[in-house]
């Protein structure tokens, strides 16, 4: 009896549990095939349901249990417009470090705080704006002109940096596990965008397809092949042809050639730019059907939501053209778990409140900025001996701002250190410490702090630009220029300010300069002892600044970007031809060369391993260099390894083609190695429309900054 009872009772239990899975749909099965996932989605919506999802507001879908979401986050350099999160230095600055390997940590602390907010918000059923899991970061286009004001938002002017960096910011964003994306990133915006800001909505970008693959293109490139999720393309035209509905770059570039299988994603309001500003098809659903057809997946605005349906009853589109979009969104969200039945196959499920601004992620902040600080000038008053400065006056118009801090497309911590505060702690309560704003931005007769400059051992200006004056367009309210700079000038009464100061006394002065892009430092060199360049730095800025005044770290950060002597030594704004932009083409006199910065050390260079003499296109070229610290401190020297290419015409002068970061100990050495595939050496040739790895007489380059080689080999490819 007992054995027919068992019987009994596991049939009823076998057939409830098929009962279970067959009333478990098949997109909600974790462990069904992808593609039988999205299928099993696509034929269980209606028409009017796909079609409410093509733009970034995506309302619920009650009755298959699919809650609302909003595709638009921000995470450039921190969880951005989403309460408590741990700020990080504006991008520019992380560039900076020259450090891949920082990013990608700083970026998966990003992706752990992304994670937690989402989860705590979904439980308690909020599915809000800026709360998730698609990340509209990295900003990888090239700042070529330091005239653009979202310049501050990019990884600066070489390509080859900002692909290794962007590349890092993506693994760390989406993480490593073989089933689930942690979150999804976005490499924007696609392509040959970067200013200016007052014309981005109508522009028509010129350029050869020779600039724009060996520099505009190359980042979102190498971005595609680690695996990118999604690509955002922008607003403006490439040769007539509109980012986001033309055929060359999303069909016969993007996915023909790279084969990238992301989503696409557009800027916000670009498709109406198509229509009102570039005027280039004629109505709006015409406009759906070019959208759709080109490979949008989704649209940041209301243009697909609101006429698609329209578009197919002209006969424009058709459902298929609709589940081809929409199947690229819901293969995102399906990796991100967001349709799944068992939560717990998740790991990123279980991040909560205590993975938001912790411990270790408010001193990978601190870290990251000491890292990018970048010292410009120094005649010995640096790093300060606290022994010798009983009294210090912190000062100048940003040594307490907020704004100077956080950058653009920012968060908020409730921690953020400024630079007054930041060194007031680390002086110590037997320090005398002041504090005066001395200065605003317009006003070049009134100052405060010089009466206390004059009675303190030492003075620290604070002086520069904030996002308020250089920016994205309409959020640098601030800006003459619509948020691009029309100037490298800093604020003439920052200028004053410090020629005030020094004529008051002859006592130290360290100016300390926030921008996010090049700017004149050479008309407040002379007035000051030492130099540092801080950016925007992040919630830890002020911690990171003393810990390099007083020497706790010695400053390792180099210039991403090119310190021009005039604007007048460029071309016009408005050409994206790269002549003449760029330490890559650029031959005349700068302030500062790109990869510059000073250190409180010293280090010598020698050959370890040697390049060869002779390469073909399927080397790799292979050698190592030993650092030895020749100095009196422990420091970061960044090794910089540059190509020389054969005198041929529209080279590049020179080219960053390695890094790398390396930490010695005062009178300690380190081998370095370093490779460089020869593949990385081809040019586009135009005549053949492909490329081409040209024969003749290269050289390895290997120093301190793109100026200043220390060790060069020359080799041939034949």
């Amino acid at each position: 009896m007992h054995l027919k009872l068992l019987i009994v009772l596991a049939a009823f239990a076998f057939v409830g549990n098929i009962t279970i899975a067959q009333n478990t749909p098949s997109f909600r099965s974790a462990k069904a095939p992808m593609e039988a996932r999205v299928n099993d989605l696509l034929h269980a919506l209606t028409l009017q349901e796909k079609i409410s999802m093509l733009g970034n507001n995506s309302p619920s879908v009650n009755r298959l249990n699919i809650p609302a979401y909003n595709w638009w986050n921000e995470s450039l350099h921190g969880i951005a417009r989403a309460g408590e999160a741990t700020v990080f230095p504006q991008a520019i600055g992380m560039a900076a470090t020259f450090n891949d390997t920082l990013l990608q940590m700083v970026a998966s602390a990003i992706s752990t705080e992304a994670r937690a907010k989402y989860n705590l918000a979904a439980k308690m059923n909020r599915h809000l704006w800026y709360m998730g899991l698609t990340f509209w970061s990295p900003n990888i286009n090239i700042f070529r002109d330091p005239r653009w004001g979202r310049g501050q938002e990019t990884y600066g002017e070489d390509p080859f940096l900002t692909s290794k960096m962007g590349t890092a910011y993506v693994k760390g964003l989406q993480g490593n596990n073989p089933d689930y994306l942690k979150v999804s990133a976005c490499a924007k915006h696609f392509a040959v965008h970067s200013g200016p800001e007052a014309t981005r909505h109508t522009a028509n970008v010129v350029v050869d397809e020779k600039d724009v693959r060996e520099t505009y293109l190359y980042s979102f490139k190498k971005l595609v092949d680690a695996g990118v999720e999604s690509v955002m393309c922008a607003y403006n035209r490439v040769n007539g042809e509109p980012c986001c509905t033309g055929k060359t770059l999303l069909q016969e570039i993007l996915k023909n050639e790279w084969h990238f299988k992301g989503h696409i994603v557009t800027d916000c309001g670009a498709l109406d730019d198509i229509l009102v500003r570039h005027k280039v098809i004629n109505t709006k659903e015409e406009l759906a059907a070019a959208a759709l057809k080109a490979g949008i997946n989704l649209e940041c605005g209301g243009v697909l939501q609101e006429d698609v349906l329209a578009a197919i009853n002209k006969g424009l589109l058709k459902e298929a053209n609709v589940d081809s979009a929409v199947s690229g969104i819901l293969r995102t969200q399906m990796k991100l778990g967001m349709y799944d039945n068992d939560s717990s196959l998740n790991p990123y499920n279980s991040y909560g409140a205590d993975s938001v601004h912790n411990a270790y992620h408010t001193e990978l902040s601190r870290r990251a900025a000491q890292q990018s600080l970048v010292l410009l000038k120094n005649n010995g008053v640096l790093p300060l001996q606290k022994d010798k400065y009983s009294s210090i006056l912190v000062t100048g118009a940003n040594s307490a701002s907020l704004e100077a801090m956080v950058g653009n497309y920012h968060g908020m911590s409730g921690n953020i250190v400024t630079f007054a505060e930041g060194i007031t702690k680390a002086a110590g309560p037997a320090t005398v410490v002041q504090y005066d704003q001395g200065s605003d931005y317009t006003d070049t007769v009134h100052f405060g702090g010089i009466w206390a400059s004059q009675n303190s051992d030492l003075t620290i200006a604070v002086v520069g630009l904030t996002p308020l004056l250089e920016g994205e367009e309409g959020d640098a309210f601030l800006s003459a220029s619509g948020g691009d700079k029309a100037t490298l000038s800093l604020p003439q009464a920052h200028i004053a300010f410090l020629k005030k100061l020094r004529a008051a006394h002859k006592k130290p002065i360290v100016a300390v300069v926030t921008a996010g892009s090049a700017v004149d430092i050479a008309a407040i060199e002379p007035y000051a002892d030492a130099v540092i360049l801080a950016w925007y730095p992040g919630e830890q800025g002020g911690n990171a600044l003393a810990d390099i005044l007083f020497g706790n770290v010695s400053p390792s950060g180099r210039l991403p970007v090119t310190f021009y002597q005039s604007l007048s030594d460029l071309p016009d704004y408005t050409s994206y031809n790269m002549k003449g932009r760029t330490y890559r083409y650029f031959n005349g006199k700068v302030e500062y060369p790109f990869g510059y910065g000073l250190s409180y050390t010293t280090f010598a260079y020698k050959w370890q391993q040697e390049p060869r003499n002779n390469y073909s296109l399927k080397d790799t070229i292979r050698f190592t260099t030993t650092i030895q610290n020749t100095g009196q401190y422990n420091g970061d020297e960044v090794v910089q390894v540059y190509v020389e290419y054969p005198n041929l015409e529209r080279m590049p002068l020179k080219e960053l083609k390695a890094f790398k970061r390396v930490s010695v100990a005062k009178g300690n050495t380190k081998n370095v190695v370093l490779n460089i595939p020869v593949t990385e050496l081809q040019k586009w040739d135009l005549a053949e429309n492909k490329w081409k790895l040209y024969k003749g007489t290269y050289s390895i380059c290997v120093g301190r900054n793109s100026s200043d080689y220390i060790l060069k080999k020359s080799f041939s490819v034949k």
